[in-house]
Formats: structure tokens, sequence, C-alpha cells
């Protein structure tokens, strides 16, 4: 078997010829390399190429370079899903870390999704995710313009923060309460009560964030929720020691007394929470998510595009809608 940090080597190198719109030769290559933070010179990077080679991944033109093949494509593509899978799970624990949000105070960090709709939506829009706010994390968001600083927003549309529920595993931690985000999933609600998950993406197994997913297949019955008290949301879970459950449930109350509040259940002494797995000696905590009344905006029609876990923002620059 090679070398895992030569294989990551000849990824790097796969990556920088198929970006190429011609043969790339080895000098270019390893000049590439150094910008990116390898310290590879041209010799090594030739021996590199005769690997690639030999594995049919890079095909030679002479003395003008390579370019990759087919085979050395789908090989790239792999790759790729396997350091997607690593960044999302990453990009979630630095913005946790981010987390200062205080509920005594109401200020401080908190992880914000990112949501943009049309111009023309915009009103329709609101009024949903005001009447929404009960099945979502907190009712407060924030508006951005085309012309942001912040953030990017596409021309002819709005961008619309919301709280996410990754916010809780932050506050957690600031607690000294060690987290790990486990699902994402469609929570069945029946009588306002949470019943079971009919469905869960582990947030290690995936490279796109769950609750994305979940957002693009449109499985939720927000609206029926909110009309009837049944229906299915989206939530996920996030596990704990045991040993922390009551210093946790008290550490979310504190939440919920902040307007930031979600939160469904702390267990799973019988092995699950809802249907979703706990392991052994970890108690599982369930929260609604953010981007409920997002959903709600989609189900109504209206075209909405959401970046879950996107971003940190003071609590206190958001408003009520």
């Amino acid at each position: 078997m090679t070398d895992p940090q030569i294989e990551r080597k000849l990824i790097e190198i796969m990556r920088i010829i198929s970006e190429s719109d011609r043969p790339i030769g080895a000098r270019a290559i390893a000049d590439e390399l150094h910008n990116r933070g390898y310290n590879l010179g041209e010799r090594a990077v030739r021996y590199h190429l005769r690997i690639l080679d030999e594995r049919g991944f890079t095909h030679k033109h002479g003395y003008n370079g390579r370019t990759i093949t087919s085979r050395g494509a789908e090989e790239l593509e792999e790759a790729l899903i396997g350091d997607r899978l690593d960044f999302v799970i990453t990009h979630i624990e630095d913005l946790i870390y981010k987390v200062d949000y205080n509920p005594e105070t109401g200020k401080g960090n908190v992880i914000v999704n990112i949501s943009y709709v049309d111009k023309n939506d915009f009103d329709d829009a609101i009024d949903i995710i005001e009447k929404a706010s009960k099945v979502s994390i907190s009712p407060k968001i924030a508006l951005f313009d085309e012309d942001s600083p912040l953030i990017h927003v596409p021309a002819g549309k709005v961008g619309i923060a919301t709280v996410c529920s990754i916010t809780f595993d932050g506050v957690l931690l600031r607690n000294r309460i060690p987290v790990k985000p486990a699902f994402g999933g469609i929570l069945e609600m029946n009588d306002w009560k949470p019943d079971r998950f009919s469905d869960l993406i582990s947030y290690s197994g995936t490279s796109i964030d769950p609750i994305k997913i979940f957002l693009i297949r449109q499985p939720t019955s927000v609206l029926d929720v909110l009309e009837k008290g049944s229906g299915r949301i989206l939530a996920n879970m996030r596990t704990i020691p045991v040993s922390a459950a009551e210093r946790a449930q008290g550490v979310l109350e504190s939440l919920a007394k902040s307007e930031v509040g979600g939160m469904f259940e702390i267990g799973g002494e019988n092995g699950n929470v809802y249907g979703a797995p706990v392991d052994t000696d970890m108690s599982g905590v369930v929260v609604a998510v953010g981007v409920n009344s997002i959903a709600a905006v989609g189900e109504a029609g209206i075209p909405v595009n959401t970046d879950p876990v996107s971003t940190i923002m003071k609590y206190e620059d958001l408003f009520l809608p």
C-alpha cells in the first residue's frame, strides 16, 4: 500500500492537472504545489507523475505535459468526496468553537443559517417565517441586501439569517459539556408532540449538510404542524455524556428563557431517542432546527435557497420581523 502522504500528494497533483485547460508540465505543477503549501521539487513531481501514468490516471503528451484521463477523473472525484466528508463536520466544529452566546445577557455569537428569496416574494416569506417561529430556534432574524458587506447576496435576492440549532452545541461546550453533532432528520409530530424520526442522516457520513439534503428533498409538512399540530419537521440530535445530562438540561432551559429554544428531549437510556440511536453511556439531545420556518416558505411554493450552518453573528444584531 502506498504511503498516505504520497497518496495525498498524488491527489493534489491530479487536482492541479484537472484544473488546467491544456497539458501541464512538471515544472508548472511544482510551482503550483508550492503555492498550495507542498514543498515538492520538479524532480519529485516527475516521480509522482510516473506513478499516475502507471495507474492510468494521467496521459503524457510528449514534452507538453500531462492531462487527466477519464479513469483519473473518477478517482479524483472519489477522493474529493472523502475530503468533503471531512469538511462538513470540520466546518461545523469550527463554528461551534466560535459560539459565545450568553443566555443570561442575550448577547454573543450564535450560528446562523442564510437563506435567499426573490425580492418580489420577500413580504410573503417574512409572514410565513414569523408564523413558523414556534417550530424554530428563535423568532429573531437578520436581513441582507445585495450591497451587504457581510455576505454575498445574488442580484434580485434578499438574504435572511435564522438562528441555527448547532448554536446549542456551542453553548453546551462553553459550559464544559462535551458535545458531538450526530444526526439530522425528519421528526414526526403528533398533537404538537414529537413522535419519532422517520429519516436520519449522520453528520459524519455525508458530503452535504444533512439538513440541506432534506430541504432539497422537501419531505417536511411544517405548515400542517402549524395548522393541525401534526406533520413532519426538521430536527437534529447531538450526543453528550450521560453524566452531563442533568447539567445540560439546566443550560438548555436557560437558553429557552432567552428566546433560543426548540429543545425536545434529553435521553437515550433505552438506546435511542425518538428512534435515533444513542451509544452506551451517552445521552441524545434532540432539537428542532432553525430552518423549519424556511422549510415552511418552500412548502408555500416560494422559491428559496438555504445554506445551513452558514456563519457566525451577534445575537443582539438580530431582530423580530
